[in-house]
């Protein structure tokens, strides 16, 4: 059984539910925001269900729901972001505007930011890169999921890559890849809701594909692409932890429990002012490419269906399976 919520009722209940756990404000609203948003998109395994676990961990200091990010300035085309084992929304917030400020004058920047957390949907960050007309690209590792190809340990995370571009007269096209062949929340939701996963999504600690959620997190998820996804973890690895000098996948405690130190993973962020580097053409090459995807027949861009239930979001809020918006009330105290 579900409930419906208007969007801004969700945002101020998963706001509420931090805040009584210790988050202050500004942190709580950045988290409930990307959460909600999550929720919109139809990503529901990045959305309001984590707000239990979330709230747990800043009980139990594995998340400083009060930390502050912290950025510094490395020369004109770079920065680093600390987010102080916190939230990893704030921190992003932060990362953002300093990539879009320093892209514009210098056409690059890379923002490094560590000591953080789970960032959610990576495409809702370059996202906002484009809409401020830049292109961007994000990767981040994440606690170890994924054997390296023909091993059994867990060494790299999930490790997503997003990218997002601007576009002439439309939404900024949106590109978001988990390097596993679904992200570990789906499975995570699936354990909550003693659901079945498909056989090809995970193996248990075994090595041997199972279609049971819990099985699955004691295990590994398969990679995307099989050795070729491995490689691709591995590349997020070193972009996301090695250069940000944070946690490896390997080192890294849990998003889904509060036992164990902080996370401390890391995301790196890329914007590129697409003008210069064209010679004022990337809009119209975009969209003469995008134009011959569109006109093969049973072609689509990414992200149709996400802008599809966004809009539908606005307009008539989220359905919320009933026993999480319990919790969630629960944990707001309403």
């Amino acid at each position: 059984m579900t409930e419906a919520i208007k969007m801004a009722e969700a945002e101020r209940l998963a706001r509420r539910a931090l805040q009584s756990a210790g988050t202050a404000a500004p942190a709580a609203t950045s988290v409930a925001k990307a959460l909600a948003r999550a929720e919109a998109d139809g990503l529901a395994s990045h959305g309001l269900a984590r707000i239990p676990a979330y709230c747990a961990q800043v009980r139990s200091g594995k998340v400083d729901g009060r930390a502050v990010p912290r950025l510094v300035p490395l020369g004109p085309s770079g920065a680093r972001v600390d987010a102080g084992y916190g939230f990893a929304f704030p921190a992003l917030d932060l990362a953002i505007d300093a990539a879009v400020e320093r892209a514009g004058a210098t056409c690059a920047c890379a923002v490094a930011v560590t000591h953080s957390h789970h960032f959610g949907v990576a495409g809702h960050h370059v996202e906002r890169v484009a809409e401020r007309g830049l292109i961007g690209l994000i990767v981040g590792n994440s606690p170890g999921g994924i054997a390296p190809w023909g091993g059994r340990r867990a060494l790299f995370g999930t490790n997503p890559i997003a990218f997002a571009c601007p576009r002439r007269g439309a939404p900024p096209l949106v590109i978001d890849v988990s390097l596993a062949k679904v992200a570990r929340g789906k499975v995570m939701l699936a354990a909550q809701r003693g659901e079945p996963i498909p056989g090809d999504w995970a193996l248990d600690a075994d090595g041997q594909p199972t279609t049971d959620a819990k099985a699955a997190l004691a295990g590994t998820m398969l990679p995307l692409g099989d050795a070729k996804g491995a490689a691709l973890a591995l590349m997020v690895e070193i972009l996301a932890a090695a250069l940000t000098g944070s946690n490896l996948a390997a080192e890294a405690s849990s998003f889904f429990d509060d036992q164990g130190a902080p996370p401390g993973v890391g995301q790196c962020l890329i914007a590129l002012d697409p003008g210069p580097f064209s010679g004022d053409r990337f809009l119209d090459r975009l969209e003469v490419l995008l134009g011959m995807i569109e006109d093969e027949p049973g072609a689509r861009l990414p992200g149709a269906r996400r802008l599809a239930l966004r809009h539908k979001a606005a307009a008539e809020g989220v359905a919320l399976p009933q026993p999480l918006l319990d919790r969630i009330h629960e944990l707001a105290g309403t």
